[in-house]
Order: structure tokens, then C-alpha cells, then sequence
């Protein structure tokens, strides 16, 4: 039986004693009855003459350098939607995710790519477990629950401040014994080195499922790049994977390179469980095609026992209708839910390695 913690269309009619809570500037702690008190805040100013209660502190300020917590939630519970917009460079807010009393993360990742937004344009997404809706406004419907603690940090790494509004809703309550943890890893590699092979996850041991994948995907090269094959490699796989995909735009539920037939031009889509942004050339400085891609394995999630490795390869044509190793700008994010402990991550690029450009 699911977890009441976990409403969708078939709970959500069922009564239970889970308690709803919410943090955000308005109520850093989330304590019940405790919203809105601000005397103090980034709202202050205008509403000086209208005095407690009336939007005092709907965001923060995260200046250079700084990491900020923007939730430490004790008990057992689940969050159940992140909501958020920040200002600046996407790629030098890094968000974090510490579950129970881990002081690894289990969820580290610059902001914008982890709500399949890597490359900073807008670009609308209205899928099952992310949208990204106007102006600028992301949000999480990833379930993620948490037996003991549950801690959520934002590290600015840029030179200026930034100003962050959010909310992160949450539930307090007991949490199933087979209820695994979320994880995100964000990798890049700008370029791949010719004929090698892109890592999106690899060090994951315990047992879990593969939920789900962002790519950020900058072209190098002119012609189709999208010919490269996904691998995963589950529990003792070597040289040879148990699951292998036949193309990127396959793995990424298109086919024939994305393209609609009439324009001739690549189709963006989105829909509940994949889709695909194309930031085009401006015929200036915006001088190279560059791709967003999300696939959402909720209802095919890749099971796994001990351990899990995810790669994709890099792939175009050549001359006399050979493949082109390819040497393009990937960026990813590895979604997956696995029981604790969390293995290291690999340490995050340098911030001129982030830098979108």
C-alpha cells in the first residue's frame, strides 16, 4: 500500500493524521501558526505602511560566497514540491540536499539544471515531476522522503548576491520501510575528448531505481549529433551493459533527429515523461545550436541491487557514411532514488568550468 504521504488521483479522496507543512521567507521553520510574522525582510520597504503580515519577507538575499539553509526539517515526512526563482547565473547557485543526518549530499547540482533548465534561457516545461512556468519559475514534484532530517542548502558562488523566493511544502509522518531516498548528480564535460565515451553516473552502490535524466547538450560540430547509444550497466555489468538504447533521440522518445518534416527544422515538444528545448542561433553572438532534454522514467524506472553506472555516447556522421566522435559540451543531471548511505560525488567543475557561455 503506498505511503499516505504520497497523495496522487487514486489517495488523494483518503483521509490520515499526515500533518501539511511549508517553509519559506515568510516561515523559515515551518511551525505550525507561524506564517507571516516578518518584521524584517526584502519586502519591507513597501509595505512599511501596512505593517505585519502583508508579504514583510517573500525572499532572501544570498550574497557572494554564501551558503544559505533553506530548510532543516527534524522527523520522519516527505517533501512533496519545491518551488522557486532565483536571480543570476543558474549554473553558480548550487543547490544540496542532505538527507537524515549525511553530511555527503544526495542531491548536488546547480539550480538550473536541476530543474531541467541547464542553459539559462526560458524555456517552458510542464511534465510530470518538473515545470518550469512564466517568468521564471521552477518547480520539483519529485517525492523525497526522509526518515530522520531533511536539509536543503543553496551555496551562491558568484560575485554578486542573489535574491531567492521560495517554498518548499512538505508533510510530517511516519515513512514506509521500502521508501528509498532521492539523489541528483550533476556532471559536465566542455569538450569531450574524441572518442570517449559520456559518464552520466557512475560510484552509485546500494540498491534503488533510475528515475530519471537531464542533458544539457551544446553542439560542436555541424550535421546530426544525435546518434550515440545509452548504456546502463546494472549490478556487476563490466564491459558490456544490460540495457542499450539505439539512438539519443530514441532514449529521448523522438526519432529521425528531432526534426518536423514540413519546417525542416528541429521540433521542440514537451510533454508529461520527455521532451526537448532547441536554443537556436541568433545570427550573431549566439553563434551555436545548443539542446535541453529531459526523459522521466516514472513509469519504466531502471531497477538496480548493488550497483549502477549510465553512460551515453557522442555521436554524428562523417565523410563516406561513417559515425563522428563527436567533441560537444555535455552537461547532465542523474536522477535516482537508493537507499543510504550516499557514495561521494565526484567534486563539481570549478566555477569557470559551471560558467554557461
Amino acid at each position: 500500500m503506498a505511503s499516505p504521504l504520497f497523495t496522487g488521483i487514486n489517495t488523494i479522496h483518503q483521509l490520515s493524521d499526515i500533518e501539511s507543512r511549508s517553509i519559506s521567507p515568510e516561515n523559515f521553520t515551518g511551525e505550525k501558526g507561524k506564517g507571516g510574522l516578518a518584521t524584517k525582510g526584502t519586502g519591507e520597504h513597501a509595505a512599511h505602511d501596512l505593517g505585519q503580515g502583508w508579504k514583510v519577507s517573500p525572499s532572501v538575499r544570498i550574497e557572494a560566497g554564501q551558503t544559505f539553509t533553506l530548510c532543516d526539517i527534524q522527523g520522519s515526512g516527505a517533501i512533496q514540491h519545491i518551488w522557486m526563482t532565483p536571480t543570476g547565473h543558474n549554473r553558480f547557485s548550487i543547490l544540496r540536499v542532505y538527507w537524515d543526518d549525511q553530511k555527503q549530499p544526495s542531491i548536488e547540482c546547480p539550480v538550473g539544471d536541476f530543474f531541467a533548465s541547464g542553459w539559462g534561457p526560458y524555456g517552458q516545461i510542464s511534465s510530470l515531476a518538473v515545470c518550469v512556468n512564466p517568468g521564471s519559475a521552477f518547480n520539483c514534484y519529485w517525492p523525497m522522503p526522509f526518515r530522520k532530517r531533511c536539509r536543503i542548502t543553496m551555496e551562491n558562488i558568484a560575485t554578486e548576491s542573489i535574491v531567492l523566493y521560495y517554498q518548499i511544502d512538505y508533510a510530517l509522518g511516519p515513512v514506509a520501510d521500502d521508501a528509498a531516498y532521492l539523489h541528483a548528480q550533476f556532471r559536465r564535460s566542455n569538450p569531450l575528448p574524441y572518442k570517449q565515451v559520456y559518464t552520466i553516473l557512475d560510484g552509485v552502490k546500494g540498491q534503488g531505481h533510475y528515475v530519471g535524466t537531464f542533458l544539457a547538450w551544446g553542439v560542436n560540430n555541424t550535421g546530426w549529433w544525435g546518434e550515440g547509444e545509452i548504456k546502463f550497466y546494472l549490478d556487476g555489468d563490466k564491459e558490456w551493459p544490460t540495457i542499450c538504447g539505439t539512438g539519443t533521440e530514441d532514449y529521448f522518445c523522438g526519432s529521425y533527429n528531432f526534426e518536423n518534416k514540413t519546417t525542416k527544422q528541429y521540433q521542440d515538444f514537451c510533454t508529461p515523461y520527455t521532451g526537448l528545448q532547441v536554443i537556436r542561433p541568433d545570427g550573431v553572438y549566439v553563434s551555436q545550436t545548443r539542446f535541453g532534454l529531459y526523459r522521466w522514467h516514472i513509469n519504466d524506472a531502471i531497477r538496480f541491487k548493488q550497483d549502477l553506472k549510465v553512460t551515453i555516447q557522442a555521436l554524428g556522421w562523417r565523410s563516406g557514411g561513417r559515425y563522428l566522435p563527436l567533441q560537444d559540451d555535455i552537461a547532465s543531471v542523474a536522477f535516482w532514488y537508493q537507499t543510504l548511505p550516499t557514495a561521494a560525488f565526484p567534486k563539481l567543475p570549478e566555477k569557470d568550468q559551471l560558467e554557461v557561455i
